[in-house]
């Protein structure tokens, strides 16, 4: 079985969406296998082609990324989505991960630091800007405190701790000898448990806080 990976990229403009796929393919392990100009046709391209990775501008015309990372997490959760923005808005950052995506990137890296961070995200790590991240941490330290962890199980801790690590339902599941399906019930709780909409919020809060067993 291959292990390329294999991305869909959404923006609208042309000449950086295909000078985006260029840097890309310049890695044999990447595969991009549409392009899409719009929100509307990336959702549909997401469930048609399923691909590894997502890459969205957050800013098209009509449906915006934002939307559109809603819809791709909601009609094919598997898909891994990633922000390629210039916007360092805040509000946008954080409405992004609540929609589901799982890096939000600037749009002044270098192509090989795209290559790194697309494939950390791709393999199941959470990726933000560091100092996006940084300032992101500074607004979640104060709606979470480290009290809102007492109201998780042990057995709750240590799934969050193995999901800040970067691992999925699955590997985590094969960690502690339980189904895929179960991890997913008790990341709902997790989820409900520290008042947060998406699994990279909550991997950010407990790094933040140094949760491990």
């Amino acid at each position: 079985m291959s292990d390329t990976i294999r991305i869909l990229i959404a923006d609208d403009h042309p000449l950086f969406r295909e000078g985006v796929a260029h840097s890309l393919e310049a890695d044999p392990d990447f595969e991009v296998i549409a392009q899409a100009c719009s929100g509307e046709e990336a959702v549909k391209l997401a469930h048609d082609m399923h691909p590894d990775i997502v890459l969205l501008d957050v800013t098209m015309a009509g449906m915006g990324g934002i939307t559109a990372a809603g819809q791709i997490a909601a009609s094919t959760p598997s898909v891994r989505i990633m922000m390629l923005t210039v916007s360092e808005n805040r509000e946008n950052l954080m409405a992004a991960l609540k929609a589901g995506a799982h890096g939000y990137v600037l749009k002044g890296v270098s192509a090989a630091e795209l290559r790194a961070i697309t494939r950390r995200v791709a393999s199941g790590e959470a990726y933000v800007t560091p100092a996006l991240a940084a300032d992101m941490l500074t607004e979640f330290s104060q709606p979470h405190p480290i009290d809102a962890f007492s109201e998780l199980t042990e057995r709750e801790t240590k799934i969050l701790d193995f999901l800040s690590q970067g691992l999925t339902n699955r590997e985590i599941g094969e960690r502690m000898h339980i189904a895929e399906k179960t991890v997913k019930h008790y990341m709902t709780s997790i989820l409900q448990k520290l008042h947060v909409r998406s699994r990279t919020e909550a991997a950010l809060i407990a790094m933040q806080h140094n949760i491990s067993q």
